[in-house]
C-alpha cells in the first residue's frame, strides 16, 4: 500500500513542505509504513507537559498526510468544571477534502461541514449514525477543507471522568481502561464531545494537543484502507490513510463499510 495513494498534488506538497515549529516531515512511505526524517524545530516557546509541548498554530498548518502521522503518540487534554480528560492518540485517519471522496468536505462547503474550511488547529466534530460525535482537527491553509479523524486512543488523565461518561448509561460491567476511547465514537464520549464543541480552538483555554518532542518511530507505525469508507474513497490501495501504532491495545478493530441499502 501506498499512504499517498494516487493524488500527485497531495504526494507532491507532502514531499515538499517543511512547517515551522515541528520536529519532523513526512518525506516518502513504503508497503504498510510512514516514513518520517528530524529536521529543525523553530523556537516556541510554551510550558512542557511531562516532555510534551503544546502544539502552536504552526504545527497544524500543514497537509493533513503530512499531520496524521506526528498526531500519533501526541495527546489531547480537555479541561471542564467535571474536571480534566487526556487522551493519548493511537489511531487516526486522514481526510483530503476535495481530493478525497471519503471526505465530508469532497462535494463542497455545507453547514455541517463548515469548519472544515476554516483556519487550522480547530476541531470539527459531527454527529454520525444517529448516536456517536466524532472529532477532527482541521489543517494545512484556511480554504483547504481537510481533517485528521481521531479514531482511538489511551485515557492518561482523568480516567475516573471519562468512565462516568462513557458509563452513563446503566451496564452489567466496567469498560475496561484499553477501551474507553477506543473507536471515535467511544474518544468524543470519553472527553464530552458534541456537537457544541465544532470549532473549538485547539489553542484556547478549554482544548489543547500536546506533542512529543520525538515522534512515534516510522517502524511502529502502520497503514491501512479507512474504517466504515464506502466506494473510492475505501479503495486500500488509493487511500490507505488510516494510521495507527503497533502494539497499542487502545487500536480499534478494522471493519469494511457495509452494503448500502435501497431507499424504498
Amino acid at each position: 500500500m501506498h499512504l499517498f495513494g494516487q493524488e500527485g498534488r497531495v504526494q507532491t506538497r507532502l514531499r515538499q513542505r517543511r512547517f515551522p515549529g515541528s520536529s519532523i516531515a513526512v518525506v516518502a512511505a513504503g508497503p504498510d509504513r510512514v516514513r518520517v526524517a528530524p529536521h529543525p524545530r523553530s523556537p516556541v516557546i510554551l510550558p512542557d507537559v511531562d516532555g510534551l509541548t503544546r502544539a502552536p498554530r504552526a504545527f497544524f498548518a500543514r497537509p493533513v498526510l503530512e499531520l496524521a502521522p506526528l498526531v500519533l503518540g501526541a495527546v489531547l487534554r480537555r479541561e471542564t468544571p467535571d474536571g480534566a480528560v487526556a487522551v493519548r492518540l493511537t489511531e487516526v485517519e486522514a481526510y483530503a477534502g476535495l481530493a478525497d471522496p471519503g471526505s465530508h468536505s469532497y462535494r463542497g462547503r455545507t453547514a455541517r461541514n463548515a469548519t472544515m474550511w476554516g483556519p487550522p488547529g480547530h476541531l470539527y466534530c459531527y454527529f454520525t449514525y444517529g448516536m456517536h460525535h466524532a472529532l477532527n482537527i482541521v489543517c494545512d491553509d484556511p480554504g483547504v477543507p481537510t481533517g485528521c479523524l481521531l479514531r482511538a486512543g489511551e485515557v492518561v488523565e482523568g480516567v475516573e471522568v471519562a468512565r462516568r461518561r462513557r458509563e452513563a448509561k446503566p451496564r452489567k460491567s466496567h469498560i475496561p481502561a484499553a477501551s474507553l476511547a477506543r473507536g471515535p465514537g467511544n474518544l468524543a464520549a470519553a472527553v464530552g464531545a458534541t456537537r457544541a464543541d465544532d470549532g473549538a480552538d485547539l489553542l484556547g483555554r478549554e482544548w489543547s494537543l500536546w506533542v512529543p518532542a520525538a515522534p512515534v518511530p516510522a517502524d511502529r507505525i502502520s497503514t491501512g484502507p479507512r474504517v466504515g469508507v464506502s466506494g473510492p474513497g475505501g479503495d486500500a490501495v488509493a487511500h490507505p490513510w488510516r494510521l495507527w501504532i503497533d502494539g497499542e491495545a487502545t487500536v480499534s478493530a478494522y471493519r469494511p463499510a457495509g452494503p448500502r441499502r435501497r431507499r424504498t
